[in-house]
């Protein structure tokens, strides 16, 4: 079996490329050979795996080449985020849009030369959602809620969706879209996400630095967990086409939190002291984009396949604290919990 996952040097891309050498197989079929594309070269880790092939550089350059490539599997998420989309609208749709596009018509042309139909996983996004004074904005937002996005980066990723059904409905690919929640707590510096700060009002007060939050303690968002989310990309992969039930994109599992409660979860895990380093700070053009995002979610096609989200948001902390101290620099990336 020969995989490509795009942003496979990124955090949700290397942990699902992780996972998916140690289990060694997808679908039933053993894993020969993996193709990880992105701007930067993967972790050291995967790129000394012999199975493990990486291709650096932006991937709208590196889709005239698939052409004549035979994948049996494709794990799309390379993607620009959705900060970026609002300063550079060129950028986004690049990254986004014409990437994609290239992408399924390089899948779209191995098909017409008589090659395999290549499934494929993309990976969208809860921004696909937001308020329109057309399509009033539901407290949780489900499978079968209307997309209504208010960012560029929701945008583009809502198109993507549509053609990657539209693709599949030709018989071009089998593909299958999943909605990604807010994933949180991811590790390193933060990134020009509008939602970076989920992960930086917890990871970085476990290091001991202050972190500033830009929104209210009363925002509501949905959330997963980095294994959740691979774990249902995965699961999304292996369903067959009746379980995945159509051609429209689902949503992964979600827990429905506060910042609020966010807080009193990691106080919980760390202490009053790590809490306390949390300064709530309004930063309006963050809080704009935040405020037309949905406040929670339900998964029920999800559910069907046997994915749920966490029970609770300090289980999230300390599945962040766990993967942490299995790495090297444990001592500077927990350094500021006291107990």
């Amino acid at each position: 079996m020969k995989l490509l996952i795009t942003g496979g040097g990124g955090f949700v891309g290397a942990r699902l490329a992780r996972t998916l050498l140690a289990r060694g197989t997808l679908a039933g079929e053993r894993i020969d050979r993996m193709v990880l594309t992105d701007i930067a070269p993967p972790p050291a880790d995967l790129a000394a795996d012999a199975r493990v092939e990486a291709r650096t550089g932006p991937l709208l350059a590196q889709t005239d080449a698939l052409r004549t490539e035979a994948f049996d599997g494709v794990f799309h998420l390379a993607s620009a985020v959705s900060g970026e989309c609002e300063l550079d609208f060129d950028l986004g749709l690049r990254s986004n849009l014409d990437s994609t596009r290239a992408l399924l018509d390089a899948l779209r042309a191995n098909v017409n030369a008589g090659g395999k139909v290549t499934r494929v996983v993309f990976s969208s996004s809860v921004a696909v959602f937001g308020p329109d004074p057309a399509v009033p904005l539901p407290k949780l937002v489900a499978d079968d809620t209307l997309p209504a996005p208010q960012t560029s980066y929701g945008t583009q990723k809502l198109i993507c969706e549509h053609l990657i059904a539209d693709y599949t409905r030709k018989g071009y690919i089998d593909g299958r879209a999943a909605r990604l929640m807010t994933v949180t707590v991811r590790p390193g510096r933060p990134n020009a996400a509008a939602s970076s700060f989920f992960s930086g009002i917890i990871r970085e007060p476990l290091a001991g630095v202050e972190a500033l939050c830009p929104v209210s303690p009363e925002v509501s968002h949905p959330m997963s967990s980095p294994s959740r989310t691979v774990d249902g990309l995965i699961a999304v992969y292996e369903a067959s086409r009746e379980a995945f039930c159509g051609r429209t994109a689902l949503n992964l599992p979600a827990l429905n939190v506060r910042v609020a409660d966010m807080l009193d979860a990691l106080e919980e895990v760390a202490g009053p002291a790590v809490r306390a380093r949390v300064r709530f700070e309004r930063d309006e053009r963050i809080a704009g984009i935040v405020a037309n995002w949905p406040s929670g979610a339900t998964a029920a096609r999800a559910a069907r396949l046997g994915l749920l989200p966490h029970e609770n948001f300090a289980d999230i902390i300390r599945q962040y604290i766990d993967d942490c101290r299995a790495l090297p620099n444990a001592n500077e990336t927990l350094k500021g919990m006291i107990r």
